[in-house]
């Protein structure tokens, strides 16, 4: 559909195209090269940890996460339902088994006390996600964790730059996945990381995304044996796509004021519409907004209608997230059979609206104008 108003547009600028360009020219090191390099080390110094580690996706970095923990057949990982599959999946590639805890209000994060009642002696790794650009209560979580010697692992996908305090998503954990895909605060199409302050695990990370090969240098441009040393994959990220991320991640401080400037404006003007709730973070959580999502108190009924509703006005509204414990797969081929009230209640509510930095003021009117008319004239 071409929409009057997408639910994202990817800011870019010339620095892109040149970055880009710069690669594609060289007629060499598409695949492997130092911007790879470049943007771990500029990756780090902004997120706060002392590794990073680049993936095709955000996917293949939570695989990989699985094996450099030696995750596997008889473990389980606790997760969330509400949060894209890749989370809940990501256990099931290394045979362990996915345990869902029920997620809180405020943030839409698990909620501490349920994951607590969730661990047994199989639980080896809480893995809880910061929901939207807002922190989860990753606090809370790690006292959890620590308390029952877990590992926590951050699905910090949609979160890059969020805060609590003066500290950032993704150095609570152990580790941290960051994602880059089409839709997130800075993209590079596809792409993904890891970020961590252990060693070994950012050494095992290294051999798992290629191959499982010690890389002393540039395996394509180099005529040196570089032994095998345990089973890897394909899990790189390009050259080119690492040049992409480099110029993005310079500007991602401007793109997150840009966004928030929209959120003030958007919620100056939605705040007094009482049948929805608008997303309000917690104290001293900075919410950067990778998403603007609003709940519909009526629920599941109304919330579909205004979908419906703004969708038919070319405003693409669009649901994040339908619970995972209840998809086809999980309930039907995997048999999981459980009750997640707080859950299956939000996912019933949140609707997301369109948000990128280069939103107008009369963007943003019109998707104002279109929600109180549904409420106007629609009910």
């Amino acid at each position: 559909m071409n929409w009057k108003i997408p639910l994202f547009k990817i800011y870019w600028d010339k620095e892109d195209i040149k970055a880009v360009t710069k690669v594609i020219k060289s007629g060499m090191n598409w695949a492997t090269g130092e911007n790879i390099e470049k943007l771990e080390k500029d990756l780090v110094k902004y997120v706060g940890t002392k590794h990073a580690v680049m993936f095709n996706s955000g996917t293949s970095a939570l695989h990989a996460l699985m094996i450099a923990y030696d995750i596997g057949s008889g473990d389980e990982i606790i997760v969330p339902s509400f949060t894209f599959i890749a989370t809940v999946n990501a256990p099931l590639f290394v045979g362990a088994k996915p345990i869902f805890a029920d997620i809180e209000e405020e943030t839409f994060g698990l909620d501490p006390k349920d994951v607590e009642k969730r661990i047994t002696r199989k639980t080896k790794a809480i893995m809880p996600i910061h929901y939207g650009g807002c922190s989860c209560k990753i606090r809370e979580l790690k006292k959890l964790a620590k308390k029952h010697n877990l590992i926590l692992i951050e699905d910090a996908a949609e979160s890059l730059g969020a805060k609590i305090g003066n500290k950032k998503v993704g150095t609570f954990g152990e580790a941290a996945m960051f994602s880059f895909c089409a839709p997130k605060v800075i993209t590079t199409g596809e792409g993904g990381a890891v970020v961590t302050n252990s060693k070994d695990i950012y050494e095992k990370l290294k051999l798992i995304r290629s191959h499982g090969r010690a890389e002393t240098e540039n395996y394509f441009s180099s005529t040196q044996y570089m032994d095998y040393l345990t089973l890897g994959y394909n899990f790189r990220m390009s050259n080119i796509t690492a040049a992409l991320g480099i110029t993005q991640l310079k500007k991602i401080e401007k793109i997150i004021k840009l966004r928030r400037q929209k959120i003030a404006y958007l919620t100056k003007k939605l705040k007094d519409l009482k049948e929805i709730q608008l997303p309000i973070p917690p104290k001293n959580y900075f919410h950067l907004y990778q998403m603007y999502t609003i709940r519909i108190k009526d629920g599941l009924k109304t919330r579909d209608a205004l979908k419906n509703y703004l969708n038919k006005k070319g405003i693409m509204a669009k649901v994040y997230y339908y619970p995972v414990h209840l998809t086809y797969f999980y309930k039907k081929k995997l048999k999981y059979k459980l009750s997640l009230p707080i859950t299956e209640k939000i996912s019933e509510q949140v609707l997301t609206l369109p948000m990128y930095p280069t939103l107008t003021k009369k963007e943003m009117d019109y998707i104002v104008k279109e929600i109180k008319n549904f409420y106007k004239n629609e009910l």
